[in-house]
C-alpha cells in the first residue's frame, strides 16, 4: 500500500475512481451554522468490505477544519455532535468500559490516555447513590506492549471479563491520506479498531468476536506518511506532460521501498493540538454518559 489511512471515507474516495459503490452506501449532512460535515458509511455486504478493506458496519466522519485552531470553548460544537453519534449508536447500554489506547509518552499517540484523564467516571459515584440516571461508566489507559509486555486486548479482555460492561469504547490516534484531515477529524464506527493499521504496526484487534462484546472505535488522525505526502505533491503534475499517473504511482511505490516507508509526520503544533482535542472527545462523551435526564 502507498498511502496509509485508517479513514473508511479516505479509502471510499479513493474507491470511487476505482470501482464505484456496490455494497457500499454514503449519505452527507452539512451543518453550515458550526461549519460540521458529516459522513456516514454503510458497508452492507463482503462485497463492499473487500472492497474498501474494512469489515461490514458503519463510519461516521465527523470534519471541520475550525478544529486546528484554538478554541476557548473546546469546540464544543463538535462534542455535541459527537454525543449525538453515540446516542444514535448506544442508545440503551448503560454499563460501559472507556479505553484510551497509544502511549502517552508519544505526543502524537496520546490522545487516548489523555482523554480517559477528562472523562466523568461515574461507576464508583453510583455505588454511593450519586448520579443514578447517568450511565455506569469505567475508564481505563491500558498502555502499549512496549511498557506492559502485553497485547492490549488481553488486558481488556481480563477487565472485561471482572467488570462485565455492555460495550468498548476504545479511542486511538489514526493517521490520515490527507493532511487536511490532521487533527480536524473525528472517526466513530461499530466495527471495532486494529491498533497500529495506519502505521502498519498491527496488532491484535478489538471487535465483537475478540472481545465478546460490541466495540465502538472513536479515533482523530494525527500522523501522516512521508511517502502519502511526496503522493499528493505530485498530484499537480499529473496531465500537464510533466508526470503520467501511471509514472506518479511506481514513483510513491519505490519511496515505499526506501528508508522514508518507515517515516510518519505530525504537525508542530501538536502537544497542544491532542490535549485541545482530546478534551473535545471527552466532553462529548461526558454528555453522552450523563445524558438529557441525569
Amino acid at each position: 500500500m502507498v498511502v496509509r489511512t485508517d479513514l473508511a471515507l479516505e479509502l471510499k474516495e479513493d474507491l470511487d475512481h476505482q470501482y464505484g459503490m456496490e455494497g457500499i452506501h454514503m449519505r452527507t449532512r452539512v451543518d453550515a451554522d458550526n461549519h460540521i460535515k458529516e459522513t456516514r458509511i454503510m458497508i452492507e455486504n463482503e462485497k463492499g468490505s473487500k472492497q474498501l478493506g474494512k469489515p461490514i458496519g458503519t463510519y461516521i466522519t465527523l470534519e471541520c477544519s475550525d478544529m486546528q485552531e484554538n478554541d476557548k470553548g473546546y469546540h464544543e460544537e463538535m462534542s455535541e455532535a459527537l454525543a449525538e453519534q453515540l446516542n444514535l449508536l448506544l442508545p440503551n447500554k448503560k454499563r460501559v468500559l472507556v479505553a484510551g489506547l497509544g502511549n502517552r509518552n508519544v505526543t502524537p499517540d496520546a490522545l487516548g490516555p489523555y482523554v480517559i484523564e477528562h472523562l466523568f467516571i461515574t461507576s464508583h459515584l453510583r455505588k454511593h447513590g450519586y448520579y443514578k440516571k447517568a450511565r455506569d461508566i469505567r475508564g481505563v489507559a491500558p498502555g502499549v506492549m512496549a511498557q506492559t509486555g502485553m497485547e492490549t486486548s488481553q488486558i481488556l479482555r481480563g477487565i472485561i471479563k471482572e467488570t462485565k460492561p455492555e460495550v468498548l469504547i476504545a479511542i486511538d490516534a489514526l493517521s490520515a491520506r490527507s493532511s487536511n484531515r490532521l487533527n480536524s477529524t473525528i472517526q466513530i464506527c461499530d466495527t471495532g479498531i486494529q491498533p497500529g493499521a495506519g502505521i502498519g504496526n498491527h496488532r491484535e484487534g478489538m471487535n465483537i468476536e475478540t472481545m465478546g462484546i460490541p466495540v465502538i472505535a472513536i479515533g482523530v488522525p494525527t500522523v501522516i506518511g512521508v511517502s502519502t505526502i511526496i503522493y499528493d505533491a505530485l498530484e499537480p503534475f499529473v496531465g500537464q506532460e510533466a508526470i503520467s499517473e501511471e509514472e506518479r504511482h511506481h514513483f510513491a511505490y519505490e519511496m515505499v521501498n526506501t528508508p522514508f516507508a518507515k517515516m510518519f509526520v505530525t504537525p508542530k503544533n501538536i502537544d497542544e493540538a491532542v490535549k485541545r482535542i482530546s478534551f473535545t472527545i471527552s466532553e462529548g462523551i461526558n454528555q453522552w454518559i450523563i445524558g438529557k435526564e441525569a
